[in-house]
């Protein structure tokens, strides 16, 4: 049986091994805040000591800086319509700078921190989880196989199609959200060629812009909780920090990448600042914490508030989702209502039976030298390293304790 791991080639394979909306975000960096600091901090939430592998996730890390842009990764990226030329010059010339990255350890565990230029910072994010990852995975599950993959994706379609009418699974659409972590390179990659050949009626795209060129399929993204973090120290005042972001996307991509986020305060205060003018200019919303029945009841009756048929927009749903029971009991929920899509990532790359996936994040913790903060609809995907900022935010956003 052939290994989910190649030993002979780097665990990050090109500029593009990496989620989308780094590269949407990239461009709108780049436009408006070239010189814009920032830092950023690994969160380890599982209980697992990974110090034993600083050695190699360092030295991965340094390989890095040997990727370089092909002409036809370049051409591939001019040919998407929202992708501005002189952004893909500017990528022709990059190079990531593992010198901005410090690995070590603090606290008995792994210790990784990231600090320069946010347009050269941000892209390392993903690209370190996923290093992380399949080291990690390497050591502790050595003999997973390919046909495992397999198994484990055909079990759960087995599953979907015994538990979804035809109708039902006519509605669901799933892209693969999986890069940051997953088994391996070839792990995701061979769930997204299975999903392409086998299940092609639900399987609607990936996150992995690599896969999305050499596979001829659509790569899949907008933005992510740094670009409304940043804002937090770029916006003219932090209670404006939300319309700021939104703002600066309108701004770059005149309706093109049209999906927001709602869960970087909370969802009150950002249904407080989505008014007509946002709701109307983007296409929908990202659910990424709290209860998503109840957080797609509320974008729904906000959007009816606002004289919008809810049935004009989207919701996508990217919370620690499974290809089974969690997705269809949404499907079921919100179908007729509003539109839904399914952005699913561990389990359909990391998925396998007998496998327990590392629950890692990688966030921004400072923006121009100053602390931001996700504070989000669930306690645990909390992060800010600042308590006296944290407790500002919330009283400037009117975020009650326990309020999430």
């Amino acid at each position: 049986m052939e290994s989910v791991f190649d030993y002979n080639k780097p665990i990050v394979r090109s500029p593009t091994d990496d989620d989308f909306y780094k590269l949407t975000m990239g461009q709108a960096i780049y436009h408006s805040y070239p010189a814009a600091d920032s830092e950023w901090a690994l969160r380890v939430r599982s209980n697992e000591d990974l110090t034993p592998y600083i050695g190699e996730i360092r030295e991965a890390i340094e390989q890095l800086q040997e990727l370089h842009s092909t002409q036809d990764m370049l051409r591939h990226l001019r040919a998407i319509p929202f992708m501005k030329h002189d952004y893909v010059d500017y990528l022709e010339d990059f190079r990531l700078k593992p010198r901005f990255v410090k690995v070590g350890k603090a606290n008995g565990q792994l210790e990784i921190r990231a600090r320069g230029p946010w347009v050269g910072i941000s892209p390392f994010e993903i690209k370190i989880l996923a290093i992380v990852s399949e080291i990690r995975n390497r050591h502790v599950y050595p003999d997973l196989s390919l046909e495992q993959v397999r198994e484990s994706l055909y079990r759960k379609f087995d599953w979907l199609k015994a538990n979804a009418s035809a109708d039902e699974l006519a509605d669901f659409k799933v892209a693969d959200f999986g890069t940051r972590r997953r088994i391996s390179f070839k792990s995701q990659e061979e769930v997204v060629k299975t999903m392409m050949r086998d299940f092609p009626g639900v399987f609607v795209g990936t996150s992995n812009v690599h896969l999305a060129r050499e596979l001829d399929i659509k790569a899949i993204g907008t933005n992510a909780h740094e670009w409304y973090q940043a804002h937090q120290q770029l916006g003219p005042r932090l209670i404006d920090s939300q319309k700021a972001a939104l703002d600066g996307w309108v701004k770059e991509y005149r309706g093109d990448v049209g999906v927001c986020l709602t869960d970087v305060i909370n969802q009150d205060a950002f249904l407080a600042d989505f008014d007509a003018y946002y709701a109307k200019l983007f296409d929908g919303c990202r659910h990424d914490s709290g209860n998503p029945l109840a957080w797609g009841d509320r974008m729904i009756a906000h959007y009816e508030s606002l004289r919008i048929d809810p049935r004009s927009k989207t919701l996508i749903f990217s919370d620690g989702l499974n290809l089974g029971d969690r997705s269809l009991e949404i499907l079921r929920h919100f179908r007729g209502r509003i539109n839904v899509s399914f952005g699913i990532g561990t389990d359909l790359t990391n998925g396998v039976e007998g496998v327990k996936p590392l629950s890692i994040v990688m966030k921004m913790v400072t923006c121009q030298g100053q602390p931001v903060a996700k504070i989000s609809d669930a306690p645990g995907k909390s992060q800010c390293e600042s308590p006296e900022y944290l407790s500002y935010l919330k009283q400037v956003f009117n975020v009650k304790e326990g309020q999430q």
